[in-house]
């Protein structure tokens, strides 16, 4: 028996690869299929099974694809209500993959379909449960994401008490946890850096399986500190229900390199966004006006489905040297499709034609220091509101506005004032920058290091919290 985790970190995600007697399961599959294909192909294996634990909203899966390629059998749990052909699995059936067996065990409460894999080895042993969204380590999904008429969160909350009470934690201690995220996610607000643990830890560390928790006292707790959801969860769980392109359609088409005129004709047109995916050094050195920053050095794919609102809008790609098929990939993870091509020879090529460029101001925190003795400035703190409430700067003039809110609250920027941007390292700090730039907001100085640095210096800051949120 194999199993081996496929781990992605940019959308803190894990797939999984099963092997045993050279038939294969895959769980929850990213939409790049072929290195699972390959995998099986050089163990001589056959893929079987591929399963999903449920119907994802933070990415688009690639259970379609990988099914047309290998003829496996796409299987969901009881009331997946898809538009192309699966097969529902009821609840404690068994599927026999080589020598072991994939129990299904209907967990809803994240969404009605959810489904948690119990793995029996060999010897008709409990190995190993496949937990999705219903259980992650330190926390518990998200129970919101499938509000129907007639139907809340709380109630939603309920199930998954009882799921998580009559299917899960009566299993043994020794029992390994293996979740679809872990931290970073949106998928819940308290997820573990750790992506691989054992019921009995969760049991003792996780607030959500309290032995003497209520049902109240969970859903409660549960609810309590949800962020709202990023805009493109609900595009990206329809995707998953409806179908979508192949990702090799995906890249034939979009991965299309494109002349400095070519280019510039069409970031004339006001219907395409530039994108610029290098990092945020290179942003502030240059970068072609009007254009967006997100870095594929980030949680790139999350923040741009949190900040892109239509997943069809045309884009014109800035990319590192090689990176445009990585970067056209990580857009389609979360279902934007609509890149037109990249800029052949980078900014290079555009500065060498003589094209326009322009530079974003990045300061020290010293420096930030230094201005804060000699006049009030206004600062933007662009953290999210966990991180805002655990600690801030004590300054007047502090603005809390979180980055995936930005898009929402240009209003609340006063045109005529100077802003110095931070995040927690310098990231979203950037990315911040670059969308009230593009929006005709151009007093921006970005304070280098974020929040992080911030805290070496000596400037005042609020009392250290922790809240549940973080």
């Amino acid at each position: 028996m194999k199993i081996e985790q496929i781990y992605t970190s940019c959308l803190a995600q894990g797939a999984y690869y099963i092997e045993s007697n050279g038939e294969v399961a895959i769980i929850d599959p990213l939409r790049e299929t072929q290195q699972y294909v390959d995998k099986a192909r050089a163990n001589n294996a056959v893929i079987k099974f591929v399963f999903e634990t449920h119907i994802h909203a933070d990415f688009v899966s690639g259970h379609l694809d990988l099914a047309k390629k290998t003829g496996a059998t796409i299987v969901y749990g009881p009331n997946a209500n898809t538009v192309f052909d699966c097969y529902n699995a009821t609840d404690n059936e068994e599927f026999k993959i080589g020598n072991i067996t994939l129990k299904a065990l209907h967990t809803p409460g994240h969404t009605l379909e959810s489904v948690t894999y119990l793995l029996i080895d060999e010897n008709g042993k409990n190995h190993a449960i496949f937990t999705g969204d219903t259980l992650f380590l330190g926390d518990v999904g998200r129970p919101d994401l499938a509000i129907k008429s007639g139907l809340t969160e709380k109630d939603l909350a309920g199930m998954l008490f009882k799921s998580l009470r009559s299917k899960i934690m009566t299993l043994d201690d020794a029992v390994i946890v293996y979740p679809a995220h872990g931290a970073g996610s949106a998928c819940g607000k308290n997820l573990s850096k750790e992506t691989v643990g054992t019921i009995g830890d969760q049991k003792n560390t996780n607030y959500a399986l309290r032995a003497n928790m209520t049902k109240d006292e969970f859903v409660k707790e549960v609810l309590d500190g949800i962020g709202k959801a990023p805009q493109y969860f609900s595009k990206n769980a329809k995707l998953n229900q409806s179908g979508y392109s192949e990702l090799d359609e995906v890249l034939e088409k979009s991965n299309t390199p494109l002349s400095v005129s070519e280019f510039e004709s069409l970031a004339a047109d006001t219907n395409t966004l530039v994108l610029d995916v290098r990092t945020q050094k290179e942003f502030i050195e240059s970068h072609i006006p009007g254009s967006f920053f997100i870095g594929l050095n980030g949680g790139f794919a999350p923040w741009v489905g949190a900040l892109i609102s239509n997943i069809k809008h045309p884009m014109a790609l800035i990319v590192p040297e090689g990176k445009s098929e990585e970067a056209i990939t990580r857009l389609a993870r979360v279902g934007y499709d609509s890149a037109i091509g990249y800029l052949k020879g980078g900014m290079e090529a555009w500065i060498a034609a003589g094209k326009t460029s322009d530079q974003l101001t990045s300061i020290s925190s010293s420096e930030f220091e230094q201005r804060t003795k000699k006049e009030v400035l206004s600062v933007l703190d662009v953290r999210k509101e966990g991180e805002y409430d655990a600690m801030h700067l004590k300054l007047d003039g502090l603005q809390h506005l979180s980055l995936d809110q930005i898009n929402h609250r240009l209003d609340q920027i006063d045109t005529k004032k100077t802003y110095y941007i931070h995040c927690a390292g310098g990231y979203r700090s950037v990315i911040a920058a670059s969308i009230l730039k593009a929006n005709g907001f151009h007093n921006v100085i970005d304070i280098a290091g974020g929040f992080a640095a911030i805290k070496k210096t000596d400037l005042s800051l609020s009392k250290s919290i922790c809240p549940s949120t973080l």
